[in-house]
């Protein structure tokens, strides 16, 4: 029987090379590769955006209605994270630290010097390391549904929230009763889909279980071990305002530790995919934070 999910892919591969961007294989260093979305002049012809994707989709899904918006303004980067879509790596290294210096490296090499990042989910805590590791390179970051850590009490607390006993049995699910379940709290709106369809998306979304259960048990941290760094760039938090996994409070906390470089924006009737949600909204507001850091930027005549 077809896989209507993957079925689908090509079509998304067809738009995304139409929006101007097309795959790229990096090798990071020995044994490390990662597939990256690229500008299909491959060098950055005008100012860097880089989307990276959250736990539950690779790149270019998670970001399927964000490249077109801005491609004609931005040269954009769509990564898979190492163990999502094309990316793979033989270090035993299952750190956020990891996935940003692998990152780095990656679009060095394609010749990017500055960039702005739009991390979801757990992309976000990969921007944020990206930030405190090369503030040279990252200008500014705009987070979704994310936070700085991972730490032991947030897990803890969230998990409890929303009733499971784990990170892998949330964002792993192995039937369709956990997809279902993934998708009632990552979503604002109660979507109903067939069964078929979200055993579809399990057989497609969900490879490389082994190494994803290792990278959640790898993003947890002590509490009594984290600090906030001192970030050099702007960072907008833009966030669905009924996001169930981070909650609004969560980033309005956030916003305080982070101080007066960071500002706070609020998607009404969108959950934890704000992006997928509500996109035309989402992409405004995207558009207008990144049009100010251009604006920013000019120099005074």
């Amino acid at each position: 029987m077809v896989n209507l999910v993957a079925v689908q892919k090509p079509l998304i591969h067809w738009l995304m090379k139409m929006a101007g961007v097309v795959p790229h294989s990096v090798q990071i260093e020995a044994g490390t590769v990662m597939n990256i979305w690229v500008p299909r002049e491959q060098k950055p012809t005008k100012p860097v955006v880089v989307l990276v994707h959250g736990f539950a989709g690779e790149g270019i899904v998670t970001w399927q209605f964000q490249v077109g918006s801005l491609s004609k303004m931005y040269s954009v980067y769509v990564p898979d994270l190492l163990f999502f879509g094309g990316s793979f790596t033989d270090s035993p290294d299952r750190s956020p630290t990891f996935q940003a210096q692998c990152l780095l490296k990656g679009l060095k090499k394609l010749g990017v010097e500055r960039c702005t990042v739009v991390g979801f989910s757990y992309g976000g805590m990969v921007a944020f390391k990206m930030a405190e590791l090369h503030p040279e390179m990252v200008d500014a970051m705009v987070i979704s549904g994310s936070i700085l850590a991972m730490t032991d009490s947030i897990s803890n607390a969230t998990l409890h929230d929303l009733g499971f006993s784990s990170s892998s049995q949330l964002l792993l699910p192995t039937s369709v009763k956990g997809c279902k379940a993934l998708l009632k709290v990552a979503a604002y709106k109660n979507l109903w889909f067939p069964d078929r369809l979200h055993r579809d998306f399990l057989e497609v979304m969900f490879s490389n279980r082994k190494e994803r259960g290792e990278l959640l048990e790898g993003l947890v941290v002590s509490t009594k071990e984290t600090s906030i760094p001192s970030f050099s760039q702007r960072i907008h938090l833009l966030w669905g305002e009924e996001d169930q996994i981070f909650k609004v409070e969560l980033a309005q906390n956030m916003k305080e530790q982070l101080g007066d470089k960071a500002t706070f924006e609020g998607i009404k009737k969108a959950g934890h995919l704000v992006h997928l949600e509500r996109p035309c909204v989402y992409n405004a507001c995207l558009n207008k934070f990144l049009a100010s850091m251009q604006l920013h930027e000019q120099p005074t005549k």
